[in-house]
């Protein structure tokens, strides 16, 4: 007999509510980073905030963010990032379905490209 799954969210007893990364601290780092006045403080506080690995992880699902709202296929996304089908098939779900967050900054940057 198969076992019925609670499913995930807010309530769910197997785990962490759906929006668990929502805290005070990570909204004062938001509030703080949206302070930030040019690239090159945002460069400044990002190189004190993070390792090396951590900022190439960042752009790097940003590379492939992009990649996809270019239309590129994702054996071709894979071939020129080196990422897993796996992990271009999770970034193109959150850029589809996720908080709009992609999309905000994929459509400002291609508004100013015009």
């Amino acid at each position: 007999m198969l076992k019925r799954r609670r499913p995930a969210g807010p309530r769910a007893k197997s785990g962490p509510p759906a929006d668990s990364w929502v805290t005070p601290a990570t909204t004062d780092l938001f509030k703080t980073i949206a302070g930030l006045k040019s690239p090159e403080e945002t460069e400044r506080f990002f190189r004190d905030l993070c390792t090396i690995p951590e900022l190439h992880t960042l752009a790097h699902r940003w590379e492939v963010a992009k990649l996809l709202d270019q239309g590129v296929h994702y054996a071709d996304i894979a071939e020129r990032t080196g990422a897993s089908t796996a992990t271009i098939t999770r970034i193109n779900s959150w850029r589809r379905f996720g908080t709009g967050g992609y999309r905000l900054l994929l459509d400002r940057r291609k508004a100013r490209s015009k």
